[in-house]
């Protein structure tokens, strides 16, 4: 362990964007796209071999931690699930061969039939969100320059980040989803909302577009509600950390931002001493791993630091950042998960807000089988059904990431002392 040391808290938030990094593993014009929609045939996206210690499956299709989560949620709601969508989300076009592809939506649908819960999910369709809503998280500029760069046909926002000519519209509906979920939810209409909508948005700053991401539809959501008064927790399950949504609520006291993440891996924040600041310091709580670390860890990290927090906070309403590229398939990350430890994650996940006041979002995921099973996997935990395409795996590193957490998190009141993680 090293020297003793406080939260990040300056004034430069920890989260803002690295411009001189790629999210990709990909270059640009070497055509090397992905297969067809549900080739999950990534072969030519090779991982880096970076993944540390070994990756164990548990034996048999235990549902670890899922019974009571699953059947408190659909009891008693209409509908069980509502997945909100729109066309236009298939629209938005970031080039031939990029992995934030149209065929990842095909996949979540694909899954959700896979495990024949069809008739337990209604599909809604996704209205544009206000422009008034998405200008309480990002300045008009952003939105000018989004529209304006549509209007002109598209184009590149960084290396990674391109729109076409129908990425604004469908940038209004991916942030409209969550607040449409949200009215819907108060009517009593289901138990969980799930916006299953591209582009994604957590990696997107209050003024910066990056990472895929073009508004951060999870922060518009959280915004809403907290603006009316509400205590919001937001869990980002997603393998990148959600540099974005941090930036956003870093010195806000009302939204407590949780990150699971690959670390150091882009967008190279979420250090476990990033914490906060200000009013806000404490409601930031960075889960950092490292490569390989299994749903084993993952579900320690939850059960020891994460759910003490929560608690503490006492939130009102749940949002999920439910990113899927922590599955061992993905071909942009390093971790030992699969869709059975999601299945787990989101089962022990939903009982922090009641019923009713809780809202998933879709993030990451590139691998299309392995993005079909867990989103399948996942819609049977809300649904309380047995579809379980893989079991939970075990083993693996990141003990010392859990441990270093918690002595921030939990004994250090946000504060405590940290080893010589690798800095970027």
């Amino acid at each position: 362990m090293g020297a003793p040391a406080e939260c990040v808290n300056d004034d430069v938030h920890p989260g803002g964007p690295d411009r001189s990094k790629s999210f990709l593993r990909w270059e640009p014009g070497s055509g090397s796209g992905y297969g067809g929609a549900m080739s999950g045939d990534n072969s030519e996206h090779q991982k880096s071999g970076s993944a540390g210690g070994s990756t164990g499956e548990s034996g048999g299709e235990t549902n670890r931690g899922s019974s009571g989560a699953a059947a408190e949620t659909s009891k008693g709601s209409p509908g069980g699930l509502l997945v909100s969508t729109h066309d236009l989300c298939w629209l938005h076009d970031p080039g031939p061969g990029h992995p934030e592809r149209a065929d990842r939506l095909t996949a979540v649908r694909h899954g959700l039939q896979s495990s024949e819960l069809s008739e337990a999910v209604e599909w809604v369709e996704a209205p544009a969100a206000g422009r008034d809503l998405i200008e309480r998280v990002h300045p008009a500029a952003l939105v000018d320059r989004l529209q304006r760069l549509s209007d002109a046909g598209g184009g590149a926002i960084d290396p990674d980040t391109t729109v076409s000519a129908d990425s604004a519209a469908a940038a209004a509906r991916a942030a409209g989803a969550g607040l449409d979920l949200i009215e819907r939810l108060d009517r009593g209409e289901a138990a969980v909302g799930w916006s299953v909508v591209r582009p994604p948005g957590h990696h997107a700053t209050a003024k910066t577009q990056m990472g895929f991401c073009l508004y951060n539809n999870v922060a518009v959501t959280a915004r809403a509600l907290a603006d009316r008064g509400e205590r919001v927790v937001i869990v980002d399950i997603d393998a990148h950390h959600g540099n974005g949504t941090q930036d956003i609520f870093y010195d806000d006291p009302d939204v407590l931002f949780v990150s699971f993440h690959q670390y150091p891996w882009y967008p190279y924040s979420g250090r476990p001493d990033e914490c906060g600041s200000g009013e806000g310091l404490g409601t930031t709580v960075n889960v950092a791993l490292p490569a390989g670390a299994t749903g084993e860890v993952f579900l320690r990290a939850l059960d020891t630091v994460v759910k003490p927090v929560v608690e503490r906070f006492a939130p009102t309403w749940l949002l999920v950042s439910a990113g899927f590229d922590g599955h061992r398939s993905d071909p942009l990350t390093d971790l030992g998960l699969t869709s059975g430890d999601y299945a787990d994650l989101v089962a022990a996940i939903l009982p922090m807000a009641p019923p009713g006041k809780r809202i998933m979002f879709l993030e990451g995921g590139y691998d299309l089988k392995a993005l079909s099973d867990c989103a399948g996997a996942v819609a049977a935990v809300v649904l309380d059904a047995g579809f379980r395409p893989e079991p939970a795996s075990s083993g693996g590193p990141g003990e010392e990431y859990v441990e270093l957490a918690r002595q921030i998190h939990v004994e250090g009141g946000a504060r405590g002392t940290y080893p010589e993680l690798p800095r970027t």
